[in-house]
């Protein structure tokens, strides 16, 4: 029996090197992939009610988007997939490597694997196929240390403050922040305060908290 595998990737090349790897895996199981190279087609095949449920789909993190329908990147396609194959396996794949993008993903996605592409060649993809096929999750090594740096972490890095950080870092202004968080002014000052412990930033601005973050790989 096959199995039924969704790719999307805005690479062909790579998606037809992850086909033909993914042939020789060690359960011998028969691949049938379907490709999409952008957030427009992908949606057009998840949404399709003709389309058989997927058991795996491979997402790339950044991707052409469909504003049509509010998607930027292969993190919102993820959502979309676990609305609409709640029992595909999710493989996500990326070329960043910064430390908070890779904990975001992990923390709001949980992919059942996740892989940074300059960690990997044939044989690991093989091994992060094999290691979902069993019901184990898979993350490769840039993925595994940024976790490990960033979990001890958590009271200055909750949800919260990531997304003060990476707001700021949109150029969203200090005082418009309660807009796009379900915090009052207050909340979003002692929370920067935090951060800017954190940060080890005495009197310092928005601008300072973007440029720590970015120097310590976060944004």
């Amino acid at each position: 029996m096959a199995m039924r595998i969704l790719m999307v990737d805005d690479h062909p090349t790579q998606l037809d090197g992850y086909k033909i790897i993914l042939a020789y895996n060690n359960q011998g199981i028969e691949i049938d992939a379907t490709m999409a190279y952008n957030c427009k087609a992908a949606f057009e095949i998840i949404t399709d009610p003709d389309t058989l449920a997927f058991d795996m789909v491979f997402l790339d993190l950044n991707l052409p988007g469909y504003p049509e329908e509010l998607l930027k990147s292969g993190e919102d396609l993820a959502y979309l997939v676990k609305k609409y194959f709640p029992d595909a396996k999710i493989i996500m794949l990326t070329s960043h490597s910064e430390s908070f993008v890779l904990y975001n993903i992990v923390k709001k996605i949980k992919p059942n694997a996740f892989l940074v592409k300059s960690d990997f060649g044939g044989e690991e993809l093989l091994m992060a196929f094999d290691t979902v096929i069993k019901d184990e999750t898979y993350y490769s090594e840039t993925v595994t240390a940024s976790i490990q740096e960033l979990l001890s972490r958590e009271e200055y890095l909750d949800t919260y403050n990531r997304q003060i950080i990476t707001l700021l870092a949109q150029g969203v202004m200090t005082k418009n922040l309660p807009e796009h968080l379900n915090l009052s002014m207050s909340a979003v000052e002692k929370r920067k305060s935090q951060i800017k412990d954190y940060f080890c930033i005495e009197k310092g601005s928005d601008e300072d908290i973007v440029r720590e973050a970015r120097k310590l790989g976060f944004i």
